[in-house]
């Protein structure tokens, strides 16, 4: 007896779904239908309804249809591509008794028939005689579009599946005529049928090779030698992912303006502004809110606006290692710097210095401390320390990333320009006299101008490769 209820093939178009559904169709007790969820049209073009349902009836209620799907006699499934219903792949995803066939074909391949088939208007061959054949002109973005589409797709599925435990029957479009292969199949339906053979009344279209089925084969050669195939260009990323940190936001009294604070920045002044949008102190700002209470006020200001502030990563760093690590305060980790003087031999003061006295604690004294936090920062961001990465030294595209997860910052603003971008921003709220922001800088960036040099430029740009590449960040000074 079969584990599961029904059956996924997860494929795209002109991979080999057609013949993979033949054979599927041909095991005793087996039935595919098609693409059941296809946005154009119920199961085959030309089909006005699938098991009583046509494409109406489909689309208020795609489940029911499924639910028909899964009540068959038979094994029954169905084909789907990346841009058919989405509430189904949802639905079939998360449900272990589906199971998840996922065909896969070259991709260049694949386009390329893709293209000839939108040409000739032939999408299925059952008669050699009728075939029709053209060169297309390949267009490289063409080729991306489709290409990310399809990958965007596969690591959707692949990520699914991985959380819930659950496995999928991987077959390859050469695989699709080798008999044992789609016996395996079989196997993994749970089905005791097996095929004596493959079906034979469909044909392979575009047999030629691809310099044969492109007109502009030299150039088609040219583009694909640029695209970095294996993401040979990428910043590698172990930093944990973050939540949308709703807690840390900040709106004004009145006005409809939310700050999204990124930690390390220019929270200070950033508050201050938006407490004198509204002529009012700092201590009416309305905070520590929660998801609920957030989506309230959200409501009960129609027109509202939210904002970040991104600050130069070396800065943000220093402002961390002065916060954080180095002086003592409400907002200092001691544990952590114990553990970074113990284990990473930072050369810290053993008790929080004066930054203020030079003679105590002079510019080589904070160069050789601050340069060591920004080489434990990149061991630290790439996952190889046991200290946990705090929110203070995250980087900022993981920060936005988190809160993306809720909403989107209307916009993601810059310190070195603030000023003028949150007077614009005040005015898209029709904001009379927006007050003036005050000074941004921390508190300490006298000593990290001081301090300032190569070496700490290059430490930054190893521990936050990521937020320089993202936001296009130059040196610091």
């Amino acid at each position: 007896m079969s584990k599961f209820d029904y059956f996924i093939l997860l494929a795209e178009m002109r991979t080999g779904s057609n013949l993979l559904e033949a054979n599927i169709n041909m095991l005793d007790g087996v039935s595919c239908h098609g693409e059941a969820f296809n946005p154009s049209f119920v199961a085959y073009p030309k089909i006005d309804a699938l098991l009583g349902f046509d494409r109406e009836t489909r689309e208020k209620d795609p489940l029911a249809l499924l639910g028909k799907i899964k009540e068959s006699d038979t094994l029954a499934g169905f084909r789907f591509f990346h841009d058919h219903d989405p509430r189904v792949l949802n639905a079939c995803v998360d449900d272990p008794r589906c199971a998840k066939i996922i065909l896969t074909r070259n991709p260049l391949d694949s386009f390329v028939s893709w293209k000839i088939a939108q040409a000739t208007g032939q999408w299925k061959l059952t008669n050699a005689t009728h075939s029709k054949s053209i060169s297309i002109d390949f267009k490289p973005a063409d080729f991306e579009a489709h290409l990310e589409a399809i990958q965007a797709f596969q690591v959707r599925i692949q990520h699914a599946l991985q959380i819930s435990g659950q496995t999928a029957f991987y077959i390859s479009y050469d695989d699709l005529r080798d008999v044992d292969v789609l016996n395996g199949l079989a196997q993994f339906l749970g089905t005791p049928a097996r095929l004596s053979n493959i079906n034979k009344r469909l044909k392979k279209q575009n047999p030629d090779p691809l310099d044969q089925k492109v007109s502009n084969f030299d150039e088609m050669k040219e583009a694909l030698a640029r695209m970095d195939r294996f993401d040979l260009g990428r910043t590698p990323h172990f930093e944990p992912n973050r939540g949308p940190a709703i807690p840390t936001y900040v709106a004004a009294p009145q006005s409809g303006l939310l700050y999204m604070p990124l930690r390390s920045g220019p929270d200070r002044a950033v508050r201050q502004w938006l407490a004198a949008v509204d002529g009012a102190a700092t201590d009416a700002l309305i905070e520590k809110f929660s998801q609920k209470s957030l989506r309230q006020w959200q409501e009960t200001h129609a027109a509202h606006r939210s904002f970040t502030v991104l600050r130069h990563p070396l800065a943000r760093a220093h402002a961390a290692f002065c916060d954080r690590i180095l002086l003592d305060g409400p907002r200092s980790l001691p544990e952590i710097r114990a553990n970074l003087i113990r284990v990473h031999k930072l050369k810290i003061p053993p008790a929080a210095p004066d930054l203020g006295d030079l003679n105590s604690y002079s510019d080589k004294d904070h160069h050789r401390a601050f340069l060591g936090f920004l080489k434990f920062l990149k061991t630290n961001l790439a996952g190889q320390t046991s200290i946990r990465v705090d929110p203070s030294w995250a980087s900022q595209l993981t920060l936005l990333q988190g809160m993306a997860q809720f909403a989107v910052p209307d916009m993601v603003l810059r310190e070195d320009r603030l000023a003028d971008d949150l007077a614009h921003l005040a005015v898209t709220l029709d904001i009379e006299n927006p007050p003036a922001l005050g000074d941004t800088a921390h508190r300490w960036q006298p000593r990290l101008q001081s301090i300032h040099d190569a070496s700490l430029e290059q430490a930054a740009r190893d521990a936050y490769g990521r937020d320089y590449a993202a936001f296009s960040f130059g040196d610091w000074a």
